[in-house]
């Protein structure tokens, strides 16, 4: 019996498997739930690693930031001072809020900032999102960045407690109950307006300028046709380049932020008056308190931010997003 073809056949064997070439090249992107929930585990990975491997470093950077009196000899000095005067142990303090805490945030993130983009796109069109990207990255990275400090800031709030008061208790559950139980609710969220004010700049600017130092590097490089390996050499420039942009526009609410969740405040004061008295405090100079520290931690985890998360979104398929650089 001869062989019938198949219903999408072009009735040509020749032409049938040139057609099935292309389709196994162009493999069917993702949408939906599958898409955007691979770009929240990858940036969830991302955020969690790299924040978590540089605990020690935060830690250092802290201290510094809460005690610029005793902890002034820079960050390997500071190093060398919490050594010498808690121990190696002490610079894991933390540990766990930040890996729990930037999960979720890491989620909420960078999953949120491809959904908003693509929201945008929805809202304008793709041309007019193409010509008006810059904004369109801001927008993004804004909203994405306002829901993932929700998730964050109780879990920031505990570790900052645990690394500026070291018997405060012992780890994430016992740091969390304990706020919980002598604060309430409200003790989690007294430096959600700092956190706002730290992480919506600095994901603003950590986004955009990534995305600009792409498109600056690919306009040298093909990327279709760039190895794996190169693609995440790329991908460590460009996270750099905006992980050192991110931090100095973004050092003095961190700083601020730490102060603010240091203790408690005053009976009846709330938290805007708690930040223009630690503003004054600080001056311009004081805001800048450890700024050496935050470069090398910001610029190196942003950097490897970026290089995980495109590696796990191309090997998890999640290649459904949109660029929007021409």
């Amino acid at each position: 019996m001869a062989s019938t073809a198949p219903a999408s056949s072009t009735g040509s064997t020749k032409l049938d498997a040139l057609k099935q070439t292309a389709a196994a090249q162009d493999p069917r992107k993702l949408s939906g739930v599958a898409l955007y929930s691979r770009f929240a585990f990858a940036g969830a990975v991302c955020c969690s690693v790299t924040h978590g491997g540089l605990t020690p470093v935060d830690v250092v950077k802290t201290r510094i930031q809460l005690d610029p009196v005793t902890y002034n000899r820079g960050l390997i000095g500071g190093f060398r001072q919490v050594i010498a005067n808690e121990g190696a142990g002490a610079l894991l303090t933390g540990a766990g809020p930040t890996f729990a805490g930037y999960f979720l945030q890491g989620a909420f993130k960078f999953g949120g900032y491809e959904f908003f983009k693509q929201q945008c796109i929805n809202q304008v069109g793709y041309e007019a999102a193409s010509n008006n990207r810059t904004a369109v990255y801001l927008a993004s990275a804004a909203a994405a960045e306002f829901f993932a400090d929700i998730a964050l800031c109780p879990l920031e709030a505990t570790r900052i407690r645990l690394v500026s008061e070291p018997t405060f208790a012992n780890g994430l559950l016992g740091g969390f109950s304990k706020i919980a139980k002598t604060e309430g609710f409200s003790g989690f969220y007294s430096g959600f307006g700092p956190i706002l004010f730290k992480q919506v700049p600095y994901t603003m600017a950590k986004f955009v300028v990534y995305e600009k130092a792409a498109e600056v590097a690919f306009s040298y490089m093909d990327k279709s046709t760039m190895s794996s390996g190169m693609q995440t050499t790329v991908n460590l420039g460009c996270g750099l380049i905006a992980g050192f942009a991110a931090a100095l526009v973004s050092q003095p609410a961190d700083t601020m932020l730490s102060k603010i969740n240091k203790t408690k405040g005053l009976p009846g004061e709330g938290t805007t008056s708690r930040l223009i008295k630690i503003a004054k405090e600080l001056g311009l100079r004081g805001s800048y308190t450890g700024i050496g520290a935050r470069l090398f931690m910001v610029g190196t985890l942003t950097a490897g931010q970026f290089a995980i998360y495109g590696d796990i979104k191309r090997y998890s398929g999640a290649v459904g997003g949109i660029e929007l650089a021409k």
